[in-house]
């Protein structure tokens, strides 16, 4: 007597939208597991991050990409690309909205932008309106109605990443409309990305956290060491890149306070996701224009702009 072979789901879904959106949120509520850094500030996700999510016999591999917005430096192109990319390769794509920035029945230029393009090319796509537990219930109808019509989705959420709000309906139906097959990674993986990227994205987070002006996006955080020690402990050692001396300074503080307490906050959560001990080192190097150097794209995940 043989029994049946049990059918089995999967495919990628990518989580597209402009800066600030939430797509980090959701990715991290929707595999249940922080694997994508959260900040208040826009364009925080560089690359594309791979989180995998399991809903019954079904893997969905979501795929959170850097905000989409009009580029004006290298970095900026190569992370709307790398959006670009992730959302042609992916089997559905879910445009997520902040509702918050809606005026009105009409939303952010940014996201009527993106809507525009993905009828364009004739993309279908699921409509996410993110954050509706903070925004006026009476304009949500409204902006849901003005935004299918000038766009083309297949259906329609109303979701909160942050209380999750709306998610179990979402997850349903991603799930069901993946293809069947063969899941792609084990069962107890929560994400794909090296263990070196992760660690340099969380210390990265806490640099965007602590330091509220505009110096974050000139810098960028690299694993340079990792040292598995044989009391089940690790040693790593990162490099905080900047472009200039004053930033440089900016990131130790006054007699190195500041890079102390960004070294702890990195290490706390590190050991947390880790759940083993960490001795994290941090230095500060100045390099200026990191950002048209090809070596540091390729750390990021990220395919460099010849242009």
């Amino acid at each position: 007597m043989t029994s049946e072979t049990k059918k089995t789901r999967c495919g990628y879904v990518a989580l597209i939208g402009a800066p600030n959106a939430g797509k980090s949120t959701l990715l991290n509520a929707l595999v249940g597991s922080k694997v994508a850094i959260v900040t208040p500030k826009v364009q925080t996700t560089r690359a594309r991050i791979l989180g995998i999510a399991i809903h019954d016999d079904t893997q969905i591999i979501i795929v959170d990409t850097p905000g989409i917005f009009e580029p004006k430096r290298r970095l900026d192109r190569a992370m709307v690309r790398a959006a670009w990319t992730g959302s042609n390769d992916a089997d559905i794509r879910v445009l997520l909205i902040d509702a918050n920035r809606a005026k009105g029945n009409k939303a952010d230029g940014e996201s009527c932008h993106i809507a525009n393009q993905l009828k364009e090319s004739g993309k279908k796509a699921i409509l996410a309106l993110n954050k509706v537990d903070q925004a006026k219930k009476p304009e949500l109808l409204g902006l849901a109605a003005a935004l299918q019509n000038a766009g083309d989705f297949t259906d329609t959420y109303m979701i909160s990443a942050l209380t999750g709000d709306g998610l179990p309906d979402l997850m349903i139906d991603l799930a069901a409309r993946l293809p069947e097959g063969p899941w792609l990674y084990p069962e107890d993986q929560v994400a794909e990305i090296p263990l070196r990227q992760l660690a340099a994205e969380i210390t990265r987070e806490k640099l965007f956290i602590a330091l509220r002006q505009e110096l974050p996006y000139a810098t960028t955080v690299e694993t340079e060491k990792w040292e598995d020690r044989d009391d089940g402990s690790v040693r790593i050692e990162q490099v905080i890149y900047v472009e200039r001396d004053t930033q440089k300074a900016i990131v130790l503080g006054k007699r190195g306070h500041q890079i102390k307490e960004l070294g702890t906050a990195s290490r706390v959560e590190l050991e947390e996701l880790f759940e083993r001990l960490v001795h994290l080192f941090l230095f500060v190097k100045v390099r200026p224009k990191w950002g048209d150097d090809p070596e540091r794209y390729r750390e990021m995940g990220l395919e460099f702009p010849e242009k």
